[in-house]
């Protein structure tokens, strides 16, 4: 019976680790969250180049793609149906945290951006309420979808998102911050 308390420990772990990160994914790396798993493993990471280049390659593609919200082109408020401007970021895996603690680290992008690229998407109704967690320009989705349009110069590519995960201002961080925050 001496080995109980240990293996209870150990299965309330897993049961814990399972279920994925926590919403804004505090942790030294990424972790997926609710409904995510699935988009998660079956993304591709392809460059900005490469779809830029060669998007009827990368049509059947489901692309993982980071951006931050340039411009809001179009929002229907009632059906969350959207046209947004994202400015293309790479991803850094080890994020920046504060100290040694999970909680003080933020999903950690590059400061500099790689070029335009625009997102069809639905946005849900919880990133259309007004407060600080809304989608808004700023903000930094990761989103899941495919090449439908090679777009120009100005747009940069087309992307139809089937998932996307919302990161408001304050839950995340560029590489600027490394000389504030550690690996």
């Amino acid at each position: 019976m001496r080995g109980a308390p240990l293996l209870v420990g150990l299965l309330l772990a897993g049961a814990i680790a399972g279920c994925g990160g926590n919403r804004y994914s505090y942790a030294r790396t990424y972790q997926p969250y609710g409904d995510e798993g699935p988009f998660l493993e079956r993304a591709v990471e392809l460059s900005y180049q490469d779809v830029r280049r060669f998007p009827d390659r990368h049509s059947e593609a489901l692309i993982a793609w980071w951006g931050t919200v340039s411009a809001i082109d179009e929002l229907n408020a009632a059906t969350g149906e959207a046209r947004l401007t994202l400015q293309y970021r790479t991803y850094r895996e080890r994020h920046l945290c504060q100290d040694e603690r999970d909680h003080t680290c933020r999903v950690t992008v590059s400061q500099r951006t790689i070029g335009p690229f625009q997102v069809l998407m639905t946005v849900r109704p919880e990133d259309l309420v007004d407060g600080t967690e809304r989608l808004w320009t700023g903000s930094l989705l990761k989103v899941y979808g495919r090449v439908t349009d090679a777009g120009t110069e100005e747009s940069g590519p087309t992307l139809t998102v089937e998932h996307y995960r919302h990161f408001p201002h304050g839950t995340f961080v560029t590489t600027a911050a490394a000389g504030s925050m550690r690996q």
